[in-house]
């Protein structure tokens, strides 16, 4: 995401889930989430999934 605006190039691993540019492997986190689902009726299930964010909007996140 930052490497265009340093001059430098790199090769994108994924798109920031909030912002939706593509980020480089040193720019990226890649987070674990709960994701809730299943039936209407009964327990709804839970599974983890991952959510891939840049370190920008994991930095404002966090805070």
């Amino acid at each position: 995401m930052h490497c265009r605006a340093q001059g430098t190039t790199s090769t994108a691993v994924g798109v920031c889930h909030d912002y939706g540019a593509a980020v480089c492997h040193e720019g990226t986190l890649v987070a674990g989430r709960v994701k809730r689902g299943g039936p209407l009726l009964g327990g709804p299930g839970e599974v983890t999934a991952r959510t891939i964010r840049c370190t920008t909007c994991a930095a404002a996140r966090a805070a």
